[in-house]
């Protein structure tokens, strides 16, 4: 009788452990919730800038020259991109009228969505928001900004007292889609359709990510994504201090792949990079009279690149110093000021 009684207990608490496991492994594998409110979208980029922030406790970031309008900003509202922005997750909305078709529309150019996570005063931004707003709509109890940038309606929705969404896309559905999954229970199924089949292929704990749809015969992939890719195919590139091949805790472990449409393209992509690593590789060590600079040796002597099938696959890990050489490119005396809008204006 006494086992009658237990069993049932037993296997209640089994079931119930299952599924927390279940849900925790789901959840690990899903996107970061700022990435699932995004619409469905042609590209995705992601960065956590709290790694960043742990790193660097204690020390102060370097200066960042700011312009008047973006001065206003910070006095308004309080909120520093630069020192309190904490997550940020983008979409790309290519134009309908290029090759492949795209999600943006009857925009000529790529439009854009974003959800940001950060240290927001939410009645300072608000106030804000409602003065330079052209004009303001509630939608399901969230206030809709509609604000003009470049020629541009950019619409802006305080979501949480931590998370804000802004869109350029021509039609305001997008960011009410946006308002209405925010409303909604956290779901690891969620987000958009080229995340949940590609996101699987990030690494895990990333700093940032990026899942991307090219079209090399888009106008704007002339000189970029155009000389790599004969044709479209898919990318996955993403940075994290874990990785199965690297042991190296202080460091990114870089990790790239594009998923193409036959073998024979991933082996024309890792012929293509394969003699650009080693120009490049071979111009560094021959630059300046004491020798390759050391960070920048050990990344390419890191850098293997591998064919899977359709897959072409690159691994690379960058040393702190190396981020710091790159980041130096921007010092803060070039740094062009912020824009003025409350959600980076580079749409």
């Amino acid at each position: 009788m006494r086992i009658r009684r237990t069993f049932p207990i037993v296997l209640a608490v089994l079931v119930i452990a299952a599924a927390v496991t279940l849900a925790v492994q789901l959840r690990k594998h899903a996107p970061p919730e700022p990435a699932r409110l995004l619409p469905g979208a042609d590209a995705f980029f992601y960065l956590d800038l709290s790694w960043t922030r742990r790193a660097n406790a204690g020390k102060e970031l370097p200066a960042v020259s700011h312009d008047p309008e973006y001065e206003r900003f910070i006095r308004e509202t309080g909120f520093q991109f630069e020192r309190d922005l904490d997550e940020a997750a983008f979409a790309v909305h290519y134009p309908a009228s290029w090759p492949g078709g795209g999600t943006g529309g009857a925009a000529p150019e790529p439009r854009f969505s974003e959800v940001l996570v950060g240290k927001f005063h939410g009645e300072r931004l608000t106030a804000y928001l409602r003065q330079i707003a052209r004009s303001v709509e509630n939608y399901h109890s969230v206030d809709i900004f509609t604000i003009l940038v470049e020629g541009r309606s950019l619409r802006v929705a305080v979501l949480t007292a931590d998370s804000v969404a802004a869109s350029n896309h021509n039609d305001p559905a997008v960011i009410e889609g946006m308002v209405d999954r925010s409303k909604r229970l956290a779901s690891p199924f969620g987000g958009p359709a080229l995340l949940r089949q590609y996101y699987k292929h990030v690494q895990l704990a990333s700093l940032a990510w990026l899942v991307a749809r090219i079209e090399p015969s888009a106008p704007e992939a002339a000189g970029g994504w155009g000389t790599l890719f004969a044709k479209p195919a898919t990318i996955v590139v993403s940075g994290s201090f874990l990785s199965p091949l690297h042991l190296r805790a202080d460091a990114v472990h870089l990790r790239a792949e594009a998923f193409t449409q036959s073998p024979d393209e991933a082996r024309g992509i890792i012929d293509k990079v394969s003699i650009f690593v080693a120009l490049t590789h071979a111009a560094e060590t021959s630059v300046g009279t004491r020798g390759p600079d050391a960070d920048v040796k050990a990344f390419f002597d890191s850098v293997q690149v591998k064919q899977e099938g359709d897959r072409a696959v690159l691994n690379a890990t960058v040393s702190p110093g190396f981020l710091r050489k790159a980041l130096a490119e921007a010092s803060p005396e070039t740094v062009p000021p912020a824009a003025p809008a409350p959600v980076p204006a580079t749409k």
